[in-house]
């Protein structure tokens, strides 16, 4: 990142190399849309270009930040912006993933796997965020918590939340 902080191409290759799948990943597990996840990709990497001279690996204090937790933080806001331009021009997501299974289940886990994607899309953003992060993508309590600039208790808070609501809306599927 220090290479990148002076402007050099090849070193923002490899950082984009490096992390672009997680990035992309990240962004259509929060979208449900694979042209809205790459396009959003795209404008992650190019803040990360345009505002490497903001970032520092120290806080004031001492306080330690990872690249990834920063470069999640960018990812999430841009999703968290193009989950509210959608809702306020009213666009409905019908891009949801199937799931292969047994022929005889798969109309079930199809149905499943729906209910359980519009009941993520349908959480409150830092909860969708807080769910997205620590169970799809393995991410710490600590380093989820560090991208939505919370405490570990509010993180966990939202955690709980999160996955009680999951469960009232799909109680149906148990």
């Amino acid at each position: 990142m220090d290479r990148v902080q002076h402007r050099d191409r090849d070193a923002f290759a490899v950082l984009m190399a490096r992390h672009l799948d997680t990035v992309h990943a990240f962004n259509y597990r929060m979208t449900r849309n694979p042209e809205d996840a790459a396009d959003l990709a795209q404008e992650t990497f190019l803040r990360v270009w345009n505002s490497a001279a903001t970032w520092r690996p120290v806080r004031p204090g001492g306080t330690q930040v990872k690249f990834t937790t920063w470069l999640h933080r960018i990812a999430r806001n841009l999703c968290v912006d193009a989950h509210r331009r959608r809702r306020e021009t009213h666009e409905v997501d019908d891009n949801l993933a199937g799931e292969d299974g047994a022929p005889e289940d798969a109309p079930t886990t199809a149905r499943l796997r729906r209910a359980l994607d519009e009941a993520i899309t349908d959480l409150p953003e830092r909860q969708r965020t807080a769910l997205v992060l620590c169970h799809r993508d393995g991410m710490t309590n600590r380093d989820a918590a560090a991208v939505l600039e919370v405490s570990v208790d509010a993180l966990e808070s939202l955690l709980a939340r999160a996955r009680r609501t999951l469960r009232l809306k799909l109680r149906d599927y148990r």
